[in-house]
């Protein structure tokens, strides 16, 4: 049976230019073509005698992730008018959707976002507030950002997971992701008798998480450098992130 490629978005954003060099200077297409690649290799089905057999053992290319922020709104500290809809990182992902839908076997999964933005003063900025060393007259536009939390994302990818698993639809997941939510999805799915392997993009994993998954193994470039920590992205790839 097929083997099913599962995605978290944010956190593959997030990764994106930590693992590619440049990455931060990467088209909507480019990203979404080094997206399909790392899947299709997850497939062990690519030949380039029959570019069609690298389908063969792939089920389908699942990739989770919630639309941008596209509100309208005014900063709390100028009142200056704002459009999220034209901000870099939302035209970003909108283009980025469209491209994803447009490669074969790809399937994107939306949850939403919550339904109130909240604005929040940088850290090192409010640790000077408490420390007395600025007033709220110092602060500055760019010391006060919006915080959107992605809902429903999760949901999905564990209700997809199990869905696979009872329907037995595939006999191996890949997951790419970086943290420990999807465990006990990943749990029943082997209990079920699926191999399950996780795709940290070489990002550090606790090593407790061993035992809750049957594999590790990244298919994107590995970094130059020791990399325990995803590097900061550029805002345009990360919108609307865990």
């Amino acid at each position: 049976m097929p083997v099913a490629v599962l995605v978290d978005g944010a956190f593959f954003l997030h990764r994106y230019v930590t693992v590619f060099p440049g990455g931060a200077t990467h088209g909507p297409s480019q990203v979404a073509k080094e997206l399909h690649k790392i899947c299709l290799r997850h497939s062990n089905k690519e030949s380039p005698h029959h570019p069609n057999h690298k389908f063969n053992d792939l089920y389908r290319i699942l990739y989770y992730d919630c639309p941008p922020l596209t509100k309208k709104g005014h900063h709390p500290l100028t009142r200056r008018a704002l459009d999220f809809s034209q901000t870099p990182s939302a035209r970003f992902r909108l283009e980025f959707f469209n491209e994803l839908k447009k490669l074969r076997k790809v399937a994107v999964r939306l949850g939403h976002l919550q339904g109130e933005m909240v604005w929040n003063i940088r850290p090192n900025r409010f640790k000077e507030m408490l420390a007395g060393k600025l007033s709220i007259q110092d602060l500055k536009e760019e010391d006060i950002t919006h915080d959107v939390r992605q809902k429903g994302v999760d949901m999905k990818i564990g209700l997809d997971i199990s869905t696979l698993a009872f329907k037995r639809q595939v006999d191996k997941i890949v997951l790419i992701a970086g943290d420990a939510d999807f465990v006990p999805a990943a749990k029943l799915a082997r209990r079920e008798g699926v191999d399950f392997v996780l795709d940290p993009m070489w990002n550090h994993v606790v090593p407790s998480l061993f035992e809750h998954i049957d594999g590790l193994m990244s298919h994107c470039p590995k970094p130059f450098f020791k990399q325990t920590v995803a590097a900061s992205p550029p805002q345009s790839l990360v919108e609307g992130s865990t």
